[in-house]
């Protein structure tokens, strides 16, 4: 339990050792994977555990009242799967070098490559505070290093103060130009891609029903359709899930009002689903899968029912997770991403820096890029 001025910082084993409410109070806004709620499902579910390489080791951070004034989600891993920033050839260079890369520090939610708040306080001196107190660990406990993944503005500025190493990506996500509906999003867009999109979805729809299920609408069967259809994809994507059966049962009973579920019937059988979680800006795709093989159903589940969504809700935006570039023709936008990185061995350290400002580089361009690609009409 490191002393930093100030404040203390207590190593949390499990969510459970701090109160729902506790926890939640330290949230900016309803962002739904921060939330004690999801996190609890993680662990209590056995998905992020010591047997699947994610020990919980949270930061709860308190003054000198014993008021708690920060907290930050973090894990000991043991590999680097379920986090989307991928930092394997680090492990593979400190290995060569004699080191070992694992266990690190990862703060993030598990699982999921949705940007929000990682360093849960109200004050930069608290987020410096949780910065620190993770540094402190590396060099107390062993760990290669800390990682921070899909990290906000605030939290960015924090750790490039702190002397964090910055490293960038790129996501694809819709943007709600206070759109009345989706012929007006429609209205918006190329007449060619415009068409394509109208094309694509009257496949997708035909002879199926497709409805959108949220808070009571959801029934446990809904869930056993949807963990068939989930096992399905990621057994064929990554040969394991990352979530049992049970984090679905967690997260149907605690937050059923921030989850809408996309789910496609052909002839009374339900054979698609798609998850999304609702937060007060957002609405977050996260997995999917299918039964049976309908051209463009990936797309009309995943993509186009979450933009009718979003609008319908007045949300700001969609964001579809990771990887895609075949978003682009579909209305999501690149959008950057940041991760922040402490890394305990000098050496691999200025080895990563370097490769870092290149590829920043590198993912600026890339951006650059595609946003000239965008099915929007240009202006002339």
């Amino acid at each position: 339990m490191p002393s930093l001025p100030n404040y203390t910082a207590r190593i949390l084993t499990s969510i459970e050792d701090v109160e729902a409410a506790q926890w939640d109070h330290l949230l900016p806004d309803s962002h739904p994977f921060l939330r004690w709620d999801f996190l609890r499902a993680c662990e209590g579910s056995g998905s992020a555990s010591a047997n699947t390489g994610w020990t919980p080791v949270h930061i709860l951070l308190e003054n000198d009242a014993k008021d708690i004034i920060g907290a930050a989600p973090l894990y000991a891993k043991t590999h680097s799967r379920g986090e989307y920033v991928f930092d394997h050839g680090w492990a593979n260079a400190l290995e060569r070098a004699g080191g070992a890369y694992y266990p690190k520090l990862q703060c993030s939610v598990p699982f999921t490559p949705a940007t929000g708040p990682r360093l849960l306080a109200k004050t930069p001196e608290a987020k410096s505070a949780l910065l620190a107190a993770m540094e402190q660990l590396c060099g107390s406990q062993g760990f290669s290093g800390a990682h921070i993944t899909f990290m906000q503005a605030g939290d960015r500025t924090a750790a490039r103060n702190a002397g964090w190493l910055e490293r960038t990506d790129r996501q694809f996500h819709f943007i709600n130009q206070n759109y009345k509906d989706f012929d007006d999003f429609l209205s918006s867009l190329s007449s060619r891609k415009r068409k394509n999109i109208r094309k694509e979805r009257r496949a997708a729809q035909k002879s199926l029903t497709i409805k959108r299920l949220s808070g009571a609408d959801l029934k446990p069967e809904h869930w056993d359709v949807f963990f068939k259809c989930y096992l399905d994809t990621s057994l064929r994507k990554w040969g394991q899930p990352y979530f049992a059966r049970e984090f679905f049962a967690h997260i149907h009973e605690t937050l059923a009002d921030n989850i809408l579920l996309v789910m496609a019937w052909q002839d009374g059988d339900p054979i698609a689903a798609a998850l999304n979680f609702i937060g007060s800006q957002a609405l977050y795709g996260r997995n999917w899968g299918t039964l049976a093989r309908v051209p463009f159903l990936h797309f009309e589940l995943c993509y186009y029912q979450a933009i009718e969504a979003s609008i319908e809700r007045g949300l700001k935006r969609v964001e579809a997770g990771a990887q895609g570039e075949h978003k682009l023709a579909r209305g999501y936008e690149p959008i950057e991403t940041c991760s922040a990185h402490y890394i305990h061995h000098s050496g691999l350290r200025a080895a990563v820096d370097d490769y870092l400002q290149q590829e920043r580089l590198a993912v600026s361009r890339e951006i650059g890029y595609l946003g000239t690609h965008t099915p929007y009409k240009k202006e002339t």
